[in-house]
């Protein structure tokens, strides 16, 4: 018979339960700011869902109503200096956070509010009802609440999508020497999501000060946190990872604030993560002013129990009870906070002109511009200034025939030696000679605790470096082992990073540069195999660059670095192993934004191509010299970046365009750039613009069959000799 050893977690997991004693405890100074924020906090909720119902909020309105009291007691044990990011339904973390960072000495809720105060929430619901006052200009709303200053790095409408952004505030905070810590708010229902468990291994692997605070108000919408999970104490979670773990009555905010002191005290220390649980409900449903029975999945009987521990009239009670507060000044406080908001909502709303009593609209100068609209999707470039910016044309610093793999891993010790604040990281790059390929050859014992080597996990590892990105004081290289893996981390990539500057108002950036591998041609197949640079095209926020020569690849690395927008730097394998012009010795020089590079001047007509295949385009109009073709490198993919002045200019020599790409025609660059092309440059085309791409189907394994479903030399020959027959 086989012997059975019990076993026990390696980390602590407890339930921490407030008594009355530690109520009688409590510094009364903290309980009235504690009650002082639940009253702000759920009169400004009530507002905006007074303001919904009668159709002036655009969007949803997720109140927090019923789970003031984890919000209040978690940011109470906080500074200004650390970090908190949520979710969706975040209005009450934002306001905490907000309040306790104006007024961290405390509040008192008998007191008129502070001008700052008033300033948190009017520019709170202006950003809630999309208004140019909004701390983003109306862009986020409600579900995208952010103030840096504050440490409120950003409210988040996917769910589980902020969980790895704040491992990479916790990064920041640690290597930057301090003791801050961040905090993630998220739901029960973000709980199963991937990013967020695989957030919590990397965190707890790291060791990263970050509390992944769960919020379980019980309800995913209207899935119940029993029919989601066999373990519905969510904390359980951070059993698995080896994180210390707390559960708590949100309904109690001195419980909380306890709790979460204590889980903070851990993480300063140095101890690692932290999960903590609070048991809460939402009194109302998902979305709007109704409560969650109406809609049938909760009864009115739940709702009612809920009710009657209300953390508002609860901490109330124990103010009365110790004789903090009368009940009269606490019903008082309720009054004065309602009337406040009365006449902040006054600043921002209007009666209906020729409108019926009590009828209102938003007053129209509150309106962001609507030219507005596309502003600060990228940056303007103004960090470049003073950048060793050399001419796009030709050799600026002396260059000798080099490595294209061996200028990779040169440009970023470079860059790392000059530049403390970059850090690189993906999977194996710490080990291997340099990675999987070489690029990071050397910089692991040059520089250590920079190289960091991460689990399998694209969507954790790629999130937590834009977390580190949004906070701003570093900036992080990503290395995708292969393209493909841009689909495990879609929503960081493109959800995230590539919106963030301009959801949160456009000022801010994200300094952040993805290495990613295209291996097409290399036998790995349909999921190693694609060229991304159409997918990023078509999504905003992001500058691509695909260089072709070593020189090109240090030019543009050296950009990209400096750049305060997310970049993409397109690699090939096919490159790796060859040799071209690059640098003797200066790998410091940056090759100008927007400006492409003509590899050959021609006649007949304009060739544009990039990354591995350009190449195989010189080599087919050589071998087929009957078309007399201008080939034109284009460098920058991105629709901000790229080289109209020198496309039209060569299109007015030759009246036609080929594009030339070796990737699938269903995830096509050119198809976007050759509608713009045509929308652009029609009177200037003889004819329709010509393409070639790959096949349909993704490179199989079969060399054959691989070879097929890619464009090299011999599908640009085929498209030149159609050229050459008109």
């Amino acid at each position: 018979m086989p012997e059975h050893y019990t076993l026990a977690p390696a980390s602590p997991w407890v339930e921490l339960v407030a008594t009355e004693a530690d109520w009688d405890a409590a510094d009364p100074q903290l309980l009235r700011t504690i009650y002082a924020q639940l009253v702000w906090i759920r009169t400004f909720e009530q507002y905006v869902l007074d303001l919904a119902a009668t159709g002036l909020i655009h969007g949803p309105a997720h109140s927090s109503i019923g789970q003031e009291g984890g919000a209040v007691g978690s940011v109470l044990a906080l500074t200004s200096a650390d970090s908190v990011n949520g979710s969706h339904r975040g209005h009450h973390q934002f306001l905490a956070k907000a309040l306790h960072h104006v007024e961290p000495k405390g509040m008192d809720p008998l007191e008129a509010p502070s001008d700052q105060v008033r300033d948190v929430l009017v520019r709170t619901l202006a950003e809630i009802c999309g208004l140019d006052r909004g701390w983003s200009h109306g862009r986020g709303g409600s579900m995208h609440l952010q103030w840096k200053e504050a440490g409120a790095m950003g409210t988040n409408a996917i769910v589980g999508g902020g969980v790895p952004q704040a491992a990479g505030f916790a990064w920041s905070h640690r290597q930057a020497g301090t003791d801050a810590v961040s905090v993630t708010y998220f739901g029960d229902g973000a709980v199963n999501i991937g990013s967020t468990l695989e957030t919590m291994n990397l965190a707890g692997a790291w060791s990263l000060p970050v509390c992944f605070f769960i919020e379980n108000n019980r309800y995913a919408v209207s899935t119940s946190v029993e029919e989601a999970t066999a373990e519905p104490r969510l904390s359980a979670r951070g059993l698995g990872f080896n994180l210390a773990s707390w559960k708590v009555d949100g309904m109690d905010p001195l419980a909380v604030h306890l709790a979460m002191s204590e889980a903070v005290e851990h993480m300063r220390r140095g101890r690692g993560a932290t999960v903590v649980e609070v048991d809460t409900y939402r009194f109302f449903h998902q979305n709007g002013g109704f409560a969650g029975s109406a809609f049938g999945y909760r009864d009115k009987e739940e709702e009612r129990a809920w009710r009657e521990r209300d953390p508002l009239t609860r901490t109330a009670a124990h103010l009365v009870r110790r004789g903090i507060m009368t009940a009269d000044e606490t019903a008082e406080a309720v009054a004065r906070a309602k009337a406040v908001l009365d006449e902040i909502g006054d600043e921002l709303v209007e009666p209906l002109p020729d409108g019926k009593p009590g009828q209102r609209r938003i007053r129209p100068a509150e309106w962001p511009d609507p030219d507005w609209v596309d502003v600060g999707v990228r940056g303007d470039l103004g960090e470049l200034a003073g950048a060793p910016v050399v001419a796009p044309d030709g050799f600026a610093v002396p260059v000798q025939e080099t490595k294209f793999i061996d200028a990779v891993a040169a440009v970023m010790g470079r860059r790392m030696e000059t530049d403390p604040a970059i850090v690189v990281m993906g999977e194996d790059v710490h080990r291997l000679n340099g990675g999987t390929n070489g690029a990071t050859r050397g910089l692991t014992e040059r520089f250590p605790g920079r190289i960091l080597g991460t689990p399998i996990s694209e969507n954790a590892f790629t999130g937590l470096a834009g977390g580190i990105a949004l906070d701003g004081r570093y900036t992080p290289v990503v290395e995708f082992m292969y393209a493909d893996f841009m689909w495990v981390a879609a929503d960081q990539l493109f959800n995230q990073i590539g919106k963030a500057r301009h959801m949160y108002g456009g000022e801010s950036g994200v300094p952040l540069v993805l290495r990613s591998k295209v291996a097409m041609g290399t036998g790995y197949g349909s999921q190693h195999s694609m060229d991304p640079a159409g997918i990023f095209a078509t999504n905003p926020g992001w500058r691509i660059v695909a260089p072709s020569t070593p020189y090109d690849y240090v030019g543009l690395m050296n950009t990209a670095l400096r750049c305060e927008d997310p970049v993409v730097v397109l690699e090939h394998v096919d490159l790796y192993g060859s040799t071209g012009p690059g640098p003797v010795d200066d790998y410091d020089y940056c090759l100008p934004v927007g400006k492409a590079a003509i590899r050959r001047e021609g006649s007949d007509v304009t060739v544009l191509t990039y990354l591995g295949m350009v190449s195989f385009v010189l080599g087919a109009v050589e071998e087929f010299g009957q078309v007399d073709a201008e080939v034109i490198d284009l460098r920058w993919l991105d629709r901000a970046s790229i080289d109209w002045d020198t496309i039209e200019a060569s299109i007015t020599k030759t009246n036609q365009v080929l594009i030339a790409e070796q990737g699938a025609v269903g995830t096509s660059y050119g198809g976007w750039l050759a509608d713009e092309i045509h929308r652009r440059f029609f009177d200037l085309l003889d004819a329709p613009v010509r393409r070639v791409t790959g096949a349909e189907a993704s490179p199989s394994i079969s060399k054959v069959l691989e070879r097929a479903a890619i464009a090299q030399q011999d599908e640009v020959i085929a498209e030149l000799a159609e050229i050459a027959r008109y």
